[in-house]
């Protein structure tokens, strides 16, 4: 309230914009956390133009149609997040498995193998001939030639802890 006894209020304009949201993955999800920041600060959010012009949160249909669109939002997520499930458990199903393919193979862990048991042997040449870094091949192999953790789990993948064939 004023001197003279009249309420004035600060009127503050925000103007989100967007472009192409159906591109952005979590584009909804984000407007969604940035009118709840807005609100808990008692700033509404009035949509001027586009296909969200009837928004305002600072009207009660405003935030119901907004809140419809946020329960969309998080139900087109959670859609997303089962289908995405659903798809790996059958490809599992079928025998494919997800991930990066192993640069390291049985064949060329056996090569590692006899060659660094070799005492001429060049660890930069051998990583070269191999296409692994010197990392991955002492992941595999010890600079003796004695096959390490990953080079049995690469080698014998059926294997169990004590060494038996399961």
């Amino acid at each position: 309230m004023s001197d003279s006894g009249l309420d004035i209020r600060l009127i503050v304009a925000v103007c989100i914009a967007t472009h192409k949201e159906r591109q952005q993955p979590h584009g909804q999800q984000h407007l969604v956390n940035i009118v709840h920041e807005l609100t808990e600060r008692s700033v509404g959010l009035k949509v001027l133009t586009g296909q969200g012009a009837a928004i305002d949160t600072t009207t009660a249909s405003g935030k119901l149609v907004f809140g419809i669109f946020a329960a969309l939002a998080e139900f087109e997520r959670e859609l997303i997040s089962e289908r995405t499930i659903a798809g790996l458990a059958s490809a599992r199903a079928r025998g494919r498995k997800g991930g990066r393919p192993y640069k390291m193979t049985p064949a060329k862990v056996r090569l590692a193998m006899a060659s660094m048991g070799q005492p001429g042997t060049k660890v930069g040449e051998l990583c070269a001939e191999l296409g692994v870094t010197r990392q991955t091949l002492y992941r595999h192999v010890s600079p003796t030639g004695e096959l390490r953790e990953d080079g049995r789990k690469l080698l014998w993948p059926a294997a169990t802890p004590d060494g038996k064939q399961s």
